[in-house]
């Protein structure tokens, strides 16, 4: 099993597969996804497959594809079956802002899919384009909704707090869950390299949601060994969940059960660390063997705890760069 000098146990890799993201979220990409040379070559389908293949040796049993946006790569059902077909690999799950959602989650959920992440800022259409800069609320709720006819049972709804632009949504939001079988999420803003005067005017604590959700019947929810950071709660007269994602708060990192991947193959010990480390040489070698020994190695400087509190968040300019 992998684990570092802190004893965390890493159940869980997020692997992106493009940094492209054709969405304009304020809080991310306020300007569409910019490029000021060629797209550089993101990891084939042959390496992603060595990845796999190494964390799974390594006792990760979770896969997350992200992005920028993953339904951007035209073969990821291809992706998401070589994931799901590696042996140790036990859920394969995907995260997306929903804009083709409907044409593409047949083709997912054939491939194996068992997870389904969803980016919706606002319920409201209007305030929806507004944040995200595209006017396709409806498209996304109506593949929410085929989804669900599939048969994919783990579908959470990702929504990033904005003190000006959702945080009167709230409500409505939780209201939206009594008949909804899905877990909504509140993401707490995260200062990155772009967003410093965003962020101070947009962050809203999470906390401020636990303590309300509580005050209301709210109850907490043990996690699985390969959940994602989220406190999630229940209450019996709604149908779906409520979790909220607080990176900010005391003792956050102590959970880390993650390790990321890059669209280049570069190994993040931390969404905020200062480098990632390529390792793309194995998986182009087609050598899961020893790049697990080298992830192996590596793991032992993961270390305790993000910076975020102390504002640095490393190299992350944008989310997009690494899925979030």
């Amino acid at each position: 099993m992998l684990q570092d000098s802190f004893g965390r146990r890493f159940y869980y890799l997020r692997l992106s597969v493009t940094d492209v993201c054709n969405f304009r979220c304020n809080y991310c990409l306020p300007d569409g996804f910019q490029c000021d040379k060629s797209i550089p070559e993101f990891l084939s389908l042959k390496e992603i497959g060595v990845y796999a293949k190494a964390f799974a040796a390594l006792g990760t049993e979770k896969i997350r594809l992200t992005g920028g946006e993953p339904a951007l790569r035209r073969e990821l059902p291809e992706i998401i079956a070589q994931c799901k077909q590696t042996e140790g690999i036990k859920k394969v799950a995907v995260t997306t802002n929903g804009y083709n959602l409907p044409s593409v989650i047949d083709s997912w959920h054939d491939a194996g899919l068992d997870a389904l992440n969803v980016s919706i800022d606002s319920l409201n259409p209007a305030n929806f384009k507004k944040i995200t800069g595209h006017d396709r609320l409806h498209k996304v709720l109506v593949g929410i909704e085929r989804a669900q006819s599939l048969g994919i049972s783990s579908i959470k709804i990702n929504a990033v707090l904005l003190k000006k632009d959702n945080a009167s949504e709230i409500d409505q939001f939780i209201e939206w869950l009594k008949n909804k079988p899905v877990t909504l999420r509140f993401i707490e803003l995260m200062q990155t390299g772009d967003n410093e005067a965003f962020f101070k005017k947009q962050h809203l604590s999470g906390a401020l949601i636990i303590e309300e959700l509580i005050n209301k019947g709210w109850q907490p929810i043990i996690k699985a060994h390969d959940a994602g950071p989220a406190e999630e709660y229940w209450h019996p007269d709604f149908q779906g969940r409520v979790g909220v994602i607080r990176p900010y708060s005391k003792d956050f990192c102590k959970s880390c059960n993650r390790l990321r991947i890059s669209a280049l193959g570069k190994l993040h010990l931390c969404l905020f660390a200062n480098q990632g480390i390529d390792l793309r040489e194995y998986a182009q070698a087609g050598d899961a063997e020893q790049l697990s020994k080298a992830i192996t190695g590596l793991i032992m400087n993961k270390t305790p705890s993000h910076l975020l509190h102390q504002g640095h968040s490393g190299m992350i300019q944008h989310l997009s760069m690494l899925g979030g």
